[in-house]
């Protein structure tokens, strides 16, 4: 069954990356989801670089944590979207594209992208 579901994971995600390219001037905000922890990664594929990565996984964010907000629950999704503006609007980037990775747009993956919304990327 696990095999099934990460299958159909793949094509999801293979058909939203056929849709979605990140250029210099809307680059790409990738999100993966764990079980555990929510990563976004804010991408340009015309180099294949990196400009902008935050996750529940690291200091920054572990310093926020308080009882009710962790990583693996839309609250956390949604600071982790934030966190990821600020250091967005850092680097200069306003405006993007939203790649979900083959996850439905529901939960801590909608949560986060709100998160950038109101953190101050366009999308």
């Amino acid at each position: 069954m696990k095999l099934l579901r990460e299958a159909a994971l793949a094509r999801r995600h293979t058909r939203v990356r056929g849709k979605v390219n990140g250029t210099a001037q809307r680059p790409r905000l990738a999100v993966h989801r764990s079980l555990l922890h929510i990563y976004a990664q804010i991408i340009d594929d015309s180099v294949g670089q990196t400009l902008v990565a935050a996750s529940s996984n690291e200091p920054e964010f572990r310093a926020l944590v308080t009882a009710e907000l962790k990583g693996s629950n839309v609250a956390g999704a949604k600071t982790v979207g934030t966190l990821l503006a600020a250091r967005a609007k850092e680097k200069g980037v306003a405006t993007i594209v939203f790649d979900r990775g083959g996850y439905p747009y529901h939960g801590r993956v909608k949560a986060l992208a709100e998160g950038a919304r109101e953190g101050g990327l366009e999308f």
